[in-house]
């Protein structure tokens, strides 16, 4: 099982420069790979593959010895992230959408640099890292299994984090559960279970849209370039972080519960990225983080011999729980009103309960 365990770096004030300029070179490597590939179809119409950019490194290094600075597999790695950026335009393009051609990393929008296999070591709270040194790590939690690579990456606040690729065998402990659960998330309320839980949905950026706003209108008001436009937008930035770090931890939590009382979960398959496209809605289901909520429960089921299912969502909400007649309602009537077996009920809760037979009948069929 691979596992991803992710802490807080504490580097010195000369180490967070040496950092910073390991992201800037790393970045120079990006585009000059990006713009290889670019000159190579635009002037000979000729594609170029992963291994001729990686192929390119010695030299680069000989012409810019400033690059001798950052250990080469992370430089291996960079030219990796120009060759999955081109493999997922064409297979958008494949798959019929209209994609943007790969962009060049203007500066400060590149956040993160690899160790792959080796270049790095931990010892207790002590992060080796080749060419940058010996870093303070806060290990808050255990680590389980072998590290086969890391990832350093600088937040949007200029905190700095490590996370720990681990491969191993372990699984939680944990007793066998009978019980399932179907699962409908919504806005009004955050999820509804199938047995009339209902958990309330915390909104996370309501609660701070007046903060938010008062903030934001104090770097509108800076002039471009000037430290003090650098400081608030450095202000608006910890509120945003503030406000995913709740939203996060909230998730994180709901899925330990699913995960801990019930043996089988399941939720609708939702494309939140087209119910996005709905102006009135996207804010607030972007907020929800309805998709979070199933990527952390399924690796936590994973891990602890749970089942997560994914069931259509067609017609969740429109079926009668009872007698299965469609009943057809649009998104502003929350109650679930039968003409043909009376039952009246809370309209997401209809729909949780629709989501749990479909849910079991998957896991019967498999």
């Amino acid at each position: 099982m691979v596992q991803t365990y992710r802490y807080r770096l504490y580097p010195t004030k000369s180490q967070c420069r040496i950092l910073q300029r390991q992201l800037d070179l790393c970045r120079w490597i990006y585009n000059d790979a990006l713009a290889y590939r670019k000159n190579a179809w635009e002037s000979e119409q000729r594609q170029v593959k992963h291994f001729e950019t990686q192929d390119r490194l010695p030299q680069l290094k000989v012409d810019h010895p400033e690059l001798k600075e950052v250990y080469s597999h992370v430089l291996q790695n960079v030219t990796m992230r120009v060759e999955l950026a081109f493999k997922a335009f064409f297979r958008r393009i494949k798959s019929g959408e209209n994609p943007g051609y790969p962009r060049f990393k203007g500066k400060g929008w590149y956040d993160s640099f690899t160790y792959t296999e080796s270049g790095f070591k931990l010892s207790g709270e002590v992060l080796h890292l080749s060419k940058i040194g010996d870093i303070k790590v806060k290990l808050h939690r255990m680590m389980e299994g072998k590290i086969t690579r890391l990832t350093i990456r600088r937040s949007a606040t200029g905190k700095w984090f490590v996370s720990f690729l681990t491969d191993h065998d372990n699984k939680e402990s944990m007793p066998n559960s009978d019980k399932s659960v179907g699962i409908d998330v919504g806005i009004s309320s955050f999820a509804v279970l199938s047995n009339g839980v209902k958990i309330d949905n915390p909104r996370f950026v309501k609660s701070s849209e007046k903060v938010l706003a008062k903030i934001q209108r104090k770097l509108s008001k800076q002039p471009k370039g000037t430290v003090a436009r650098s400081k608030a937008k450095k202000a608006v930035a910890h509120v945003h972080e503030k406000i995913a770090n709740r939203r996060d931890d909230f998730v994180q939590k709901v899925s330990r519960y699913l995960v801990n009382s019930y043996g089988v979960i399941c939720f609708e398959k939702l494309n939140i990225k087209n119910m996005v496209g709905n102006h009135c809605l996207a804010k607030s289901i972007m907020d929800c983080s309805w998709g979070k909520l199933v990527q952390y429960t399924s690796y936590k089921a994973a891990s602890a011999g749970r089942i997560v299912v994914l069931v259509d969502p067609n017609g969740t909400s429109q079926m009668c729980s009872t007698c299965g007649k469609t009943v057809k309602k649009d998104l502003s009537i929350r109650i679930h009103e039968c003409p043909y077996c009376g039952l009246i009920l809370d309209r997401d809760y209809n729909a949780a309960i629709n989501i749990l037979r479909l849910g079991l009948q998957s896991v019967a069929g498999a």
